[in-house]
């Protein structure tokens, strides 16, 4: 256990922090199934700026890595353009 008030104010921190970051890794992680679950091009495409804008901002607060939210949005582009 900790001994000084700094690392008990730490560990509130940290877990607050935690809960947050994973509800909006738990959503993105959601919609971007969701997304990859459309066949419908119209759809997709709607979906598309949202899903890359919510990447966009986990990366941001480094939540996810940058480079794996560019590979998930360059896959995602690829696989919406595919649809017809």
């Amino acid at each position: 256990m900790a001994n000084h008030k700094s690392s008990l104010k730490r560990i509130r921190q940290t877990e607050k922090r935690k809960l947050h970051n994973h509800y909006y890794a738990k959503t993105t992680r959601n919609a971007v199934r969701k997304l990859r679950a459309t066949t419908d091009k119209a759809e997709a495409a709607e979906m598309l700026p949202k899903v890359t804008s919510m990447l966009d901002k986990l990366a941001k607060r480094n939540i996810i890595h940058v480079n794996k939210a560019s590979n998930l949005k360059s896959r995602l582009a690829i696989y919406v353009n595919k649809l017809q």
